[in-house]
């Protein structure tokens, strides 16, 4: 296996993943926390954090968005860091995964095939009223996790939603879980204060914070949004072994199918994500997840140091870090032979032809 690979638990789930055929799905939902001034970066301003997620992965199947003029880039002191759906295109297009779209939850829908999961975004969960039918998202995505896995004997898992870290804060917090500082985010400077502050103002505004810890459903109710109880849903309905492809937001999805489902083997569930979230100083995706299960995480270091491209390189200076499954679907690729050095070549091709 790669060196690029870095294992914290067994290395023994990706031999048995190794050559097997995988399909990606990516599970995109936009809520109104993301128009919170400061909160994300997955986007050049707060209110296009809407079209972001359908921009990726209308970037993935047509190689650009329809839904906006520009590709979504992270900002940052003026420069500008691509989309990881690049890395995503470029994985996935090397090993010839396939790939599909659910939507949970996104404001703008994509121009492309997608199956439907849920319709309404999420709202800023500063009202403590994030997510009206958690549910139903969770039952809907049995269905899908059901189905998806007769198709494959791999299924990988990524989201696209801006605010996420914030919403999985939230969730993890009012589930019990200790995540006050721990959770990533898509900028050098993590807003830890501010997304504290704001589930914090969730919780009292739902009048819950007396009640904790709260039932996942009533958590992601109050301080969620409609990707995780979706994302949940979907491993929870398969029956072939599942990776979570991405960062700390996939700790709650984890969190909330322990706290749903009583007796959850996570024994074929494992979470990949990059190396600029595992080794991310402001966030501690491992201290997380050794709350939940022994789950297992990989992390994948796609070398961008020695890219010439500057918005590339931004990545390894704690920019965007990790995004629509951009570390499951590069894991993906590596167990099917794909080497890392033609990866980030082909990411690289990519961002030439498309930025």
């Amino acid at each position: 296996m790669d060196k690029s690979i870095k294992s914290f638990g067994s290395r023994d789930t990706l031999h048995k993943l190794q050559n097997k055929e995988s399909l990606f799905l990516c599970v995109i939902a936009t809520t109104l926390t993301s128009r919170i001034p400061g909160i994300t970066g997955a986007g050049a301003s707060p209110e296009l954090t809407d079209y972001t997620p359908a921009a990726d992965v209308e970037l993935i199947i047509h190689g650009a968005p329809q839904c906006l003029p520009e590709i979504p880039q992270t900002v940052v002191g003026g420069e500008a860091a691509p989309t990881p759906a690049v890395i995503t295109k470029a994985s996935l297009e090397m090993a010839n995964i396939p790939f599909l779209v659910a939507d949970a939850g996104a404001a703008v829908k994509p121009s492309i095939p997608y199956v439907n999961i849920n319709d309404k975004q999420g709202r800023n969960i500063i009202t403590g009223d994030a997510v009206s039918n958690p549910v139903e998202i969770f039952n809907k995505g049995k269905i899908l996790g059901k189905t998806l896995s007769k198709l494959t004997d791999h299924l990988i898992i990524g989201e696209s939603t801006p605010a996420g870290t914030t919403t999985a804060l939230g969730v993890l917090e009012a589930m019990g879980y200790e995540a006050w500082g721990k959770v990533s985010g898509s900028t050098p400077e993590n807003p830890h204060t501010l997304k504290r502050q704001t589930v914090e103002n969730g919780l009292e505004a739902a009048g819950l914070m007396d009640d904790l810890p709260l039932d996942p459903f009533q958590a992601v109710g109050a301080v969620g949004d409609p990707m995780i109880p979706a994302v949940a849903g979907i491993t929870a309905g398969s029956t072939v072994p599942v990776t979570l492809a991405g960062g700390t937001q996939m700790t709650a999805v984890c969190a909330f199918l322990k706290e749903a489902i009583k007796d959850f083997n996570f024994d074929d569930v494992s979470i990949a994500t990059t190396i600029f979230v595992a080794t991310d100083e402001t966030a501690d995706i491992n201290y997380i997840a050794r709350q939940i299960a022994p789950i297992n995480i990989f992390a994948v270091d796609p070398g961008f140091e020695k890219s010439e491209n500057q918005g590339l390189k931004k990545y390894t200076q704690g920019v965007v870090k990790e995004g629509v499954g951009a570390g499951g679907a590069m894991l993906a690729a590596q167990l099917k032979g794909v080497h890392i050095d033609d990866i980030r070549t082909k990411t690289e091709e990519l961002c030439r032809e498309i930025f």
